[in-house]
């Protein structure tokens, strides 16, 4: 899947209200719906940290695949309010949008709780981070799954601008065959099995 163009806008977001315009529109634009990360190999039962890791490992096509104008700033970006130390799965910087821009990814459908946890993190790289000439920072929740209405109801009453999208993903149910073909098949372990049990009884008869 790609017909980028098609993506393009898609995201569900509270920028119209939350951002002037034209700003608002751009990072409208700028944000797509499903995101297309087929370049990934993870297997059932995948947790965040793997989706982390692999967007890492392949930190080139997941910017292509963000678009153009986003520059990588770090993974488990550590910000500290009031001693205690939160981490943002990955941080840009939009050259275009000239902000931020926080991600945060889920394996999961889209809970409402997410957007408040994105809010609190917008706020603090606000006051942190930003500088008088950067514009609002934005955040783009990426979830395996998600319900446009409520996605809409989460966002109605939150602060900052903040966007949620599904991202596509290529699930591998077998092992890699260089690891396959290294551990013993089924018939491997039934044949050793019986020749344990042979030995067995060869020695109580002796």
């Amino acid at each position: 899947m790609s017909k980028a163009y098609q993506r393009h806008g898609k995201s569900i977001t509270n920028f119209s209200k939350k951002l002037p315009s034209p700003q608002s529109e751009l990072a409208q634009e700028t944000l797509k719906d499903p995101y297309n990360l087929d370049f990934l190999r993870l297997t059932i039962g995948y947790k965040e940290k793997d989706l982390e890791q692999g967007l890492i490992d392949h930190i080139q096509k997941f910017i292509l695949e963000l678009g153009k104008g986003f520059a990588f700033i770090g993974r488990q970006y550590a910000i500290e309010i009031a001693g205690d130390s939160y981490y943002l799965d990955l941080l840009f910087y939009h050259t275009t949008l000239h902000c931020y821009c926080i991600v945060e990814l889920k394996t999961t459908d889209f809970k409402p709780e997410y957007a408040g946890k994105m809010n609190y993190y917008i706020s603090a790289v606000d006051r942190l981070l930003k500088k008088d000439i950067d514009n609002p920072t934005i955040g783009l929740i990426m979830c395996k799954t998600k319900n446009n209405l409520k996605v809409e109801y989460a966002l109605q009453d939150i602060d900052k601008p903040i966007g949620v999208s599904e991202y596509l993903v290529k699930i591998m149910d077998k092992l890699p065959k260089a690891l396959k073909s290294s551990l013993p098949t089924m018939e491997d372990i039934e044949a050793e099995l019986a020749s344990i049990k042979k030995k067995k009884a060869g020695k109580l008869k002796g």
